[in-house]
């Protein structure tokens, strides 16, 4: 499945050094699929938001995507993309952007005509042919609509996804220059919050992050000395204090790090999809790999 990672250590800028994918030895080709994208957003000091993906449609691709990145920000945002819907092109690589913020989604939609319908004039928002950037679409419409609001805006978008249209997972991670937004829906895959102290659980360590499965890793030096909130698909240390979010739970790490959260989708979807509902393509895509 997708690998989700968003960090946050405002209102300080942190550099972090990413490596969104490792090329995985003999065994692991014969036994994982490889993945169909990476990217990384983050933000200049102004505010001006930088992405920077690539699908793996080729050797140069992937080759470009194992490059370690070291960025400044205050907020980070990382993907590791397995396609289910849209072909393997930078316009359906995550992260997205839209009006100024970016976002990276896990899961499958279905019903995109009616989706697409909804959004109406909005929908030339939509760059790509994923159900993820629609999704994205929604928020930002709902959002403008409640005056700036993001929690609203998701929380509006993601109910009437919920109570209208097939849905598999909508995981989600949605970030600002200062700000942070996860959300879990419903409980089809995992989602972790690590509310992290300066040094980690031992008050002298970098962040090193490694997500089990060698696609995507993290490091940063800053962070033996301030504290960050990190949210990803697995846990990504022996940190025993990563939290596993409900189902429908939105989570808010806020320009402080002060973290809110609420059950934002209390009731399960109301079309639910099961992996034997899907296209073969998308099913694999929502496999762990």
């Amino acid at each position: 499945m997708c690998r989700l990672f968003g960090l946050s250590s405002a209102p300080l800028r942190t550099h972090a050094t990413f490596w969104l994918l490792d090329a995985p030895d003999s065994l692991s080709r014969q036994s994982h699929r490889d993945p169909d994208g990476t990217g990384l957003g983050h933000f200049a000091a102004d505010g001006t938001p930088r992405v920077d993906k690539a699908p793996i449609a080729a050797y140069r691709d992937r080759a470009f995507a194992e490059e370690a990145r070291q960025e400044e920000s205050a907020t980070f945002i990382a993907h590791v993309r397995y396609a289910s819907t849209g072909s393997l092109d930078v316009r359906n690589t995550h992260p997205f952007e839209q009006d100024g913020r970016l976002f990276a989604h896990n899961g499958v939609i279905e019903g995109l005509d009616r989706l697409d319908g909804h959004l109406g004039e909005d929908r030339s928002l939509v760059r790509g042919d994923t159900d993820s950037e629609r999704f994205f679409a929604l928020i930002t419409r709902e959002t403008r609509r409640h005056g700036g609001d993001v929690t609203a805006g998701i929380r509006e978008a993601a109910g009437w996804i919920a109570g209208n249209l097939p849905v598999f997972a909508m995981n989600l991670i949605l970030v600002t220059p200062r700000e942070l937004w996860a959300l879990r829906y419903p409980d089809t895959h995992e989602l972790y919050v690590l509310e992290r102290p300066a040094g980690g659980q031992h008050g002298s360590r970098h962040l090193d992050h490694s997500g089990s499965h060698g696609r995507m890793r993290v490091h940063s030096s800053h962070l033996a000395e301030h504290p960050a909130v990190v949210v990803a698909s697995e846990r990504m240390d022996d940190n025993p204090h990563w939290r596993l979010l409900e189902p429908g739970e939105l989570l808010h790490v806020g320009p402080d790090l002060h973290v809110t959260r609420q059950v934002a989708l209390p009731d399960p979807p109301a079309h639910p999809l099961t992996l034997d509902d899907l296209h073969p393509d998308a099913a694999a895509s929502q496999k762990a790999a």
